[in-house]
């Protein structure tokens, strides 16, 4: 005998029913609610295919920050004009006053890499950062490589900020971030589906919402301890990664719960349609930002996870520099759920209440 499960609760069993007609036990088996899930889960597997795909098929640098750096100004504005006149605008040159300024520049994260300039041989110097974005450094690596051949040099690549040696292809962060987000979205849907998708009351709101606070801190150190001491991938910054984990989880947690209690199970839908479908392919894991098409590249800025994946990415390699926006948009988006959990709570509330009075009077007027 199997269970049946009704607003995100678990039901009593399924009774018993005398035999009846195909379509009749078909649509009995099957209800119409259940076939409009299914609709929108497929829609939701469309829209996963289309993101990524459409994300990662073609990527193409866009205004990569390049420094010029050269002893006479004439060259280096020169030669900053012409890859700025390039029609496909793959890179955003800039001149810079010497080699240090420059190398100070690209481990700030001002700079994604600079070229130096030997104006007394055929042969010039590409600083890049490999930390700071493995994708981005092997895209400038390219570009500047054919077009010094277009002017018949040669250049000497030198990474200035280096991956860390458990840190492939620079990917630790991403998958770390994603772990945090999917974690606290698992997190807020099984309260959900075990409790109900909305809450009776508002302070059983308030419940869910302080049960959210041991977890994320909890997934935060979980988190950094095992991409630190545990597996050595990301190295020497334990607290700084650890807090950041807590603040992500909370985040996407507290904005599954806002969804679910203003749209029902369907919030949990509409959380993996904003953290998964569009926040992945835009986090800049796979492909940094400035190799992903407008779209992607303008998400990534204003969703926790292509927050989240920077601010990491900064903290590790480029000394915290530029990681205050990202973390205010990472903590707007940790309030706004929450704010809207509490206040979607109480509106409803409100209605049930409302509809129960009303229904209790009309009870009596038939009476």
């Amino acid at each position: 005998m199997t269970t049946a499960t009704e607003h995100g609760r678990q039901g009593s069993p399924e009774k018993l029913i005398a035999p009846q007609g195909f379509w009749a036990e078909l649509r009995d088996a099957v209800s119409l609610r259940t076939v409009s899930l299914i609709g929108g889960v497929l829609l939701l597997q469309f829209a996963f295919i289309l993101s990524y795909v459409a994300a990662f098929h073609a990527p193409k640098p866009h205004e990569i920050r390049l420094g010029i750096v050269s002893p006479l100004e004439k060259i280096t504005e020169q030669t900053a004009d012409k890859m700025n006149a390039i029609d496909s605008a793959p890179l955003n040159a800039i001149p810079v006053a010497d080699k240090d300024t420059a190398i100070k520049q690209i481990k700030s994260g001002e700079l994604s890499a600079a070229l130096v300039i030997n104006i007394f041989g055929k042969n010039d110097t590409l600083l890049i950062s490999s930390g700071g974005g493995a994708t981005v450094a092997n895209a400038i690596t390219k570009v500047v490589t054919v077009l010094e051949a277009t002017q018949h040099r040669t250049v000497t690549v030198e990474d200035v900020v280096p991956l860390q040696s458990g840190d492939n292809y620079g990917l630790t962060g991403f998958y770390l971030v994603l772990g945090w987000i999917v974690g606290g979205y698992l997190m807020a849907s099984l309260l959900g589906v075990s409790a109900g998708a909305r809450p009776a009351t508002p302070r059983r709101a308030y419940f869910r919402l302080g049960a959210v606070v041991p977890y994320a801190i909890i997934s935060g150190f979980g988190g950094a301890l095992i991409v630190d001491q545990v597996l050595g991938a990301l190295t020497g910054h334990f607290v700084e990664l650890a807090l950041l984990g807590a603040l992500l989880v909370a985040a996407a947690a507290t904005v599954t719960m806002a969804f679910q209690v203003m749209f029902g199970v369907i919030g949990i839908g509409m959380a993996v349609l904003v953290f998964v479908i569009l926040g992945n392919p835009s986090a800049g894991g796979a492909y940094q930002t400035e190799l992903l098409p407008p779209f992607w590249r303008f998400l990534s800025e204003w969703l926790p996870t292509g927050a989240g994946t920077d601010t990491v990415r900064r903290i590790v390699y480029l000394g915290s520099n530029g990681i205050k926006g990202h973390l205010t948009v990472i903590s707007v988006w940790a309030i706004a759920g929450t704010m809207i959990t509490v206040i979607a709570s109480y509106l409803r509330h409100w209605l049930v209440r409302k509809n129960e009075v009303n229904s209790s009077a009309v009870g009596g007027i038939m009476v």
